[in-house]
């Protein structure tokens, strides 16, 4: 019997994924755990593993299509024993079946988005009719035709279905919208009102277009990294009340030790065991401030505060198009050696786009450091589930009083950005002054 390998869901968020590259080729034979493909997302390049045995009898999605739906058919593998060209062709109906097992339907949420499907997996029986109520009526649909539906303008209850029970599947909203018939009615004040948040995103396209003129610009297509920075900040602004500390912290001390310590690296291969970075010691100092000020140290949900029993520090890395975030899980509990090697390794492969979604995923708290760039100050956006996001500038000389005597010191100002829902400002303060002793007094990371 045809097996069918279908897009996975590579992360509980994702919706789509470009095919970069396929590693096998038809006539192929894979083994359970061999790499068959890459897939991007967003963030990163993952490769995908067979979890079945067989011989590749078709490639249904070739390398470099863009957008493929999570459990959307890509290719049929052939078990042992079988004849290739006949699982080929069974596959033409496979796109069915596959959509049966991939749309599940919810009773509540008939529109939830698609569940993880597994990377390579026998197409399933049709899955159980999934009901909603229109107009008095029970209208069976799957969930990908409702959406497909609703996108198209098309009114469901004058669709025949051609599943099982009459359940609307894909090819009957495909069929309709060829005809076109089963147009919906107009949309009713309610209907208008809920989509009144599109008004938000901005100017139209055209209507900045028309502002310049024709041929003084090029267009330049967003990639779904840049979709995803835009969606998630502009939610951001829009439901996290942000407040913002700031405070000058002297790094004197700070460079001393991180002198000294670098010079006390061991040789490993003819090279240093690590080499710290301020940042590094940035990251361990708010990683213990976050320790001592536990109540600083969580997530905003509409029920409950989330408190965070370590402190899992992201650290925001410009990669080309964007940004991405690593996480430094327990940050608390290692060593700055540990923390300064981990990050070169998660830095080097998010520039990569080789990040596996759990170690840019969560985390507690947030770092973005701008101070390479000789940016004095700025202020960071709360990028949830996180409550707080540390912004650090650049470390420069400045003129400071000491005992009614002006000194020079090395000076960096940072500037905490809390969601004040659940971080208010007195607890932003606590939290930066538990900060800024760490890294005037380094020497209290070390022990």
């Amino acid at each position: 019997m045809p097996i069918n390998i279908t897009m996975p869901a590579l992360s509980p968020t994702m919706e789509e994924g470009n095919l970069a590259k396929w590693l096998v080729k038809e006539g192929d034979k894979v083994a359970p755990g061999d790499v068959i493909a890459e897939i991007e997302t967003d963030k990163a390049t993952m490769e995908v593993e067979a979890v079945d045995e067989g011989v590749v009898a078709k490639i249904v999605v070739p390398a470099g299509t863009d957008a493929v739906k999570v459990n959307a058919l890509i290719a049929i593998l052939a078990e042992e024993g079988e004849d290739v060209a006949a699982a080929a062709k069974g596959g033409d109906a496979a796109p069915a079946k596959a959509e049966a097992k991939a749309e599940a339907p919810k009773e509540e949420k008939p529109e939830a988005a698609p569940a993880p499907a597994a990377n390579a997996a026998p197409a399933a029986a049709p899955a159980p009719a999934a009901k909603a109520e229109k107009s008095g009526e029970r209208v069976f649909a799957s969930p990908l035709a409702r959406r497909l539906a609703k996108e198209a303008g098309l009114d469901l209850s004058a669709v025949s279905g051609s599943g099982p029970r009459g359940r609307i599947v894909k090819s009957d909203i495909e069929k309709t919208v060829a005809s076109g018939g089963a147009k919906a009615a107009p949309a009713t004040a309610a209907a208008a009102a809920a989509s009144a948040p599109a008004a938000a995103k901005g100017m139209s396209e055209e209507a900045v277009l028309k502002l310049f003129e024709q041929g003084s610009y090029e267009l330049v297509p967003h990639d779904g990294m840049r979709k995803t920075i835009a969606k998630r900040l502009q939610e951001s602004k829009q439901t996290i009340p942000h407040f913002y500390v700031s405070v000058d912290c002297e790094l004197d001390a700070l460079m001393a030790l991180r002198a000294q310590l670098n010079a006390a690296s061991p040789e490993k291969d003819g090279k240093p065991a690590y080499k710290l970075s301020v940042n590094d010691m940035v990251i361990k100092a708010l990683a213990l401030a976050l320790r001592d000020v536990p109540d600083a140290n969580v997530s905003w949900t509409e029920t409950n505060m989330v408190k965070h029993k370590h402190a899992d520090v992201g650290v925001a890395v410009s990669i080309p198009g964007g940004l991405i975030t690593p996480i430094v899980r327990q940050a608390e509990l290692k060593s700055l050696s540990a923390i300064s090697n981990e990050m070169k390794d998660l830095g080097k492969r998010a520039k990569e786009r080789k990040l596996k979604p759990e170690e840019y995923q969560g985390g507690t708290t947030a770092v973005s450091n701008m101070g390479m760039m000789g940016v004095k100050s700025f202020s960071a956006v709360v990028n949830p589930p996180h409550a707080t996001i540390l912004a650090v500038g650049a470390g420069e000389q400045r003129a400071v009083v000491k005992n009614g005597e002006i000194k020079i010191a090395n000076v960096m100002t940072v500037t905490l950005s809390t969601d004040h829902r659940c971080v208010d400002g007195a607890l932003g303060a606590e939290l930066l002054g538990a900060f800024k002793r760490y890294i005037e007094n380094p020497m209290g990371m070390l022990v």
